[in-house]
């Protein structure tokens, strides 16, 4: 059994597969390198494992910022890699890497762990503390970093709504924390990821299922931290005068509660009643949350639903449907057909199923019937998808007033009676709407780029002019 748990380890994708697990003779070699790390790259060699990370060189470092820290953090230039690297105790490492690496697998968002670095010593032969290296989140900040630039309000309450989400995943999957802060979330926005990323797990752990106690201590400790890290940036003269150190604590609290009750509450209705699945989507949008998923289940002739939410930047909804369907519509056409499609999924109990199969019945099941029975005199004027979108919340509607599921070809023929006409235009208010339109266009390629101050940034920063080292600096 030895042998063969040793051939897995050496086998694993790795520089150097630590079998300390495998053989405990192993972890006894005073003085022995070991690089446990999930890459192949052979710049990991060369690297000065043999020096104390506060003084390795500054060729090989790169400036960028971080948050506030009780252990020496740096980035380093690996290759074409930019990699984080945390000088704590070898026990401490490998817990805080396995982790990760846990967290990763269950999709839940948190920096990708590449290795752990142990058995180093320095030129006299003392030990040093290990390494724990994880990778760089590109277009990504501290929050602490982002709460000292000048915010404006929506972007604080976007900040403070994706650390909830982020909290809320965590205890959903029985994870607790123990030390949520500032300094230990990242914020990150590009085309492809949008939110709060974990980016420290070193007191962290995985539980079956979390008591109501230990998320209750780890929301209070999330609030605490947090307003008293705000508080340290106002009395640095860093934070801007906007922002109400205990106000954002407490929307953190609020919105926490908010979304775990949305999320955990249970709700039994009869077959008949799936309108209500709707009903608690829309109720998630309204706290300014989007839906990617929902599960429907059968519990005591009754149904539980459990929808898990995703904080998404402009276009997310767009881009998965066009992606699913090859529908290319607006935003909020798309998240309410988006929201259509999982109601038909759970519906049609189909959660398994691949969902672009799905996506596929759907778009011939209910989204092409429907737009087919636009009046030929409408045609001209009516966009489908904005057609589809408003018979659905026309069908909503309907559906809420009288207790009970409707059909969406009852529906949609009840909107072509009462609802569309009183929104046709006459040709010349439909000739002014164009002309207006048209006069307003801006060019594709002067707005594709999110500008640089985008959270309200003072401008450039000249580093030995900062009073906040912690944030923007290595030293």
């Amino acid at each position: 059994m030895e042998d063969f748990q040793s051939l897995r380890a050496a086998r694993a994708t790795s520089v150097n597969a630590d079998l300390s697990e495998a053989n405990p003779a192993a972890a006894s070699d005073e003085g022995q390198l070991h690089i446990t790390a999930a890459t192949s790259n052979p710049c990991l060699f060369t690297l000065p494992w043999s020096t104390p990370l506060s003084q390795w060189p500054d060729d090989l470092l790169v400036k960028l910022p971080r948050g506030i820290s009780r252990h020496i953090v740096r980035f380093v230039q690996v290759g074409n890699d930019i990699l984080a690297m945390k000088e704590i105790s070898r026990s401490a490492a490998e817990h805080e890497y396995e982790a990760l690496r846990q967290l990763r697998k269950l999709d839940i968002p948190c920096v990708e762990p590449v290795g752990v670095v142990t058995g180093r010593t320095n030129a006299e032969g003392e030990p040093l503390e290990a390494i724990l290296i994880t990778k760089h989140l590109r277009y990504s900040l501290p929050y602490r970093a982002l709460f000292s630039r000048n915010l404006r309000s929506d972007t604080a309450d976007r900040l403070v709504d994706a650390l909830a989400v982020l909290l809320v995943r965590l205890h959903l999957i029985g994870f607790y924390w123990g030390d949520v802060s500032l300094s230990n979330v990242l914020f990150i926005r590009d085309a492809d990821q949008f939110g709060a990323y974990l980016v420290d797990a070193e007191t962290g752990s995985l539980y079956p299922r979390l008591t109501d106690g230990q998320r209750n201590y780890d929301l209070d400790l999330a609030r605490t931290n947090i307003i008293g890290e705000l508080m340290d940036l106002n009395s640095g003269n860093l934070l801007p005068s906007s922002v109400d150190e205990v106000e954002v604590g407490n929307r953190l609290v609020e919105r926490y509660d908010m979304l775990w009750d949305t999320l955990t509450g249970t709700e039994s209705f009869g077959t008949n009643e799936m309108w209500r699945i709707e009903k608690r989507v829309e109720k998630l949008n309204e706290l300014g949350f989007d839906v990617d998923e929902l599960d429907v289940k059968t519990v005591d002739g009754g149904r539980r639903i459990s929808v898990r939410p995703m904080v998404v930047d402009a276009g997310y909804a767009s881009r998965k449907l066009l992606k699913l369907t090859g529908l290319d519509v607006q935003e909020n056409q798309a998240r309410r057909l988006l929201n259509d499609l999982d109601g038909y999924r759970a519906s049609t109990w189909r959660q398994d199923q691949d969902e672009e199969i799905v996506a596929t019945d759907w778009m011939r099941e209910v989204y092409e019937p429907t737009v087919r029975m636009i009046p030929p005199e409408y045609q001209a004027t009516v966009e489908p998808a904005q057609f589809f979108h408003d018979v659905l919340t026309h069908r909503w509607y309907m559906a809420e007033q009288i207790g009970h599921d409707v059909p969406m070809p009852v529906a949609t023929n009840d909107y072509i009676k009462t609802v569309l006409p009183q929104t046709q235009l006459d040709q010349q208010s439909l000739a002014e709407i164009n002309a207006d339109a048209d006069a307003g266009v801006i060019d594709d390629d002067s707005v594709a780029d999110i500008p640089d101050d985008e959270f309200g940034s003072r401008g450039p920063r000249e580093e030995d002019d900062d009073q906040d080292a912690a944030v923007w600096s290595t030293d």
